[in-house]
């Protein structure tokens, strides 16, 4: 053992207070990322009593199915003052401060190495679970108090910048969401020569007003049972689709002829494509005549079929756009939980994306889902047979498409820099186990 190399039970210790009084509502889950999440448990009829406190500064973790997840999860609570989790989490916290800060012990946690070795003593029950005591003579390096807030001084600098730039996406993302609605259920997109020849011709001073709240002709459409721009129709969505392709788990290593790598994206990946993080979609192996079937390719829509929670719709959709593949330079496919939507004319990709995108926003797909197991399923076929989708003039929908791609393209760019200041701060972490005494 290093000199400076220290078990981690020297330094920690368990905390088991349980909401008795029922004065904490704040439930919160633990994910393989290592951060608290906000729970999907249904709790109905649940004795919330039973439920462990945790306070800001505190640890849970989870050591169960360590081996079968190739993780352990961990985290740090400092977002709030107190919540309460499962009695089924550790909940542990330092003993002393001035010898160990808590952050940097979550740096640990973070780093591959401490997630392959909690796996290698992951030995017990079927899935490979954790032993507590194991975990408690795991080691890291313990240098001065002085150094350690040093590290994580500059740790944070990076995880700042990072936060920062995903709320930037976020952000977009709500600004692409918000450009649908205002256009395309408002109608209130921009008047132009092109789009609106005849209004603008008549009163010139009109180009550049939103059409409907300008006094744009509106005309009433049986299907939609309301109002459209006059001159716009609409069409079943399955009349857009040229297929819907299956999707592929894969293996997790190269097997036999299972050798192709792809990343593969699923559902709980959604979220991050949309905003330009394909780099986190899991590294898949499949046949090569099953590539040729479900490769995922510009300007094709990854839609969400099934794994919706008690409290969320399936449904989830992401648009793979040229940026996205330029980033990655990876082949990609969909996992067998999701279904990838090949349009007949890709002037519509990105229009369709973002109505299915706003059918999700307002929890209109929950109408198309079943379940018989008690897992979600988004009845696709039934939504593509049945939905009507306004079909704008050309021009408008060119003009759509044009402000959606700078949406994107800033999307792209954000996401460049938050991997070259995760990989900062990967080379932050594998420091650690360089520093001396």
């Amino acid at each position: 053992m290093k000199s400076n190399y220290k078990k981690i039970g020297d330094f920690i210790e368990l905390v088991d207070v349980r909401n008795k009084d029922l004065s904490i509502d704040l439930l919160l889950g633990l994910s393989v990322t290592k951060e608290f999440i906000s729970s999907v448990a249904n709790t109905i009829g649940t004795n919330m009593k039973n439920y462990k406190i945790i306070r800001k500064g505190q640890f849970a973790c989870s050591v169960m199915q360590v081996r079968r997840d190739k993780k352990m999860p961990v985290a740090l609570l400092q977002d709030f003052d107190e919540a309460i989790i499962s009695q089924a989490y550790p909940v542990f916290q330092i003993k002393d401060e001035t010898q160990l800060i808590p952050e940097y012990l979550m740096m640990w946690f973070t780093r591959s190495e401490f997630d392959r070795e909690a796996c290698f003593h992951a030995v017990g029950g079927v899935r490979g679970s954790l032993e507590w005591e194991d975990f408690l003579n795991m080691e890291l390096p313990v240098p001065s108090i002085e150094k350690q807030q040093e590290i994580v001084k500059e740790y944070n600098t990076v995880v700042k910048h990072i936060k920062l730039n995903e709320q930037i996406n976020e952000k977009l993302e709500e600004t692409a969401q918000a450009l649908y609605k205002h256009w395309f259920v408002d109608f209130n997109f921009p008047i132009t020569k092109e789009s609106c020849p005849e209004l603008v011709s008549g009163s010139p001073e009109l180009e550049g007003k939103p059409y409907k709240s300008s006094g744009g002709e509106m005309v009433y459409n049986e299907e939609l049972d309301g109002e459209i721009p006059l001159g716009w129709g609409v069409s079943l969505i399955y009349n857009f689709i040229e297929d819907t392709l299956g999707g592929d788990w894969g293996k997790d290593k190269p097997i036999g002829n299972y050798i192709k790598k792809v990343r593969c994206v699923r559902g709980t990946d959604i979220p991050l494509l949309k905003r330009g993080n394909l780099i986190k979609a899991p590294i898949r192996y499949i046949l090569e005549k099953n590539l040729k079937n479900r490769e995922i390719l510009k300007d094709q829509i990854v839609i969400e079929i099934s794994g919706g929670s008690p409290t969320q719709s399936t449904g989830r959709s992401v648009l793979v756009t040229e940026n996205h593949l330029k980033f990655l330079n990876e082949k990609i496919i969909c996992s067998n939980f999701c279904r990838t939507l090949k349009l007949k004319n890709v002037l519509y990709s990105k229009f369709l994306f973002s109505h299915i995108d706003y059918l999700y926003s307002i929890d209109y797909l929950f109408s198309f889902e079943n379940s018989t197991t008690g897992v979600k399923n988004f009845n696709i076929n039934s939504f593509l047979e049945e939905e009507y989708l306004i079909v704008p003039s050309e021009q408008t929908l060119k003009l759509f498409n044009s402000h959606f791609d700078i949406i994107i393209t800033h999307q792209i760019l954000n996401q460049k820099e938050i991997c070259e200041l995760e990989k900062i701060n990967n080379l932050l972490l594998s420091k650690m186990t360089k520093i001396g005494v």
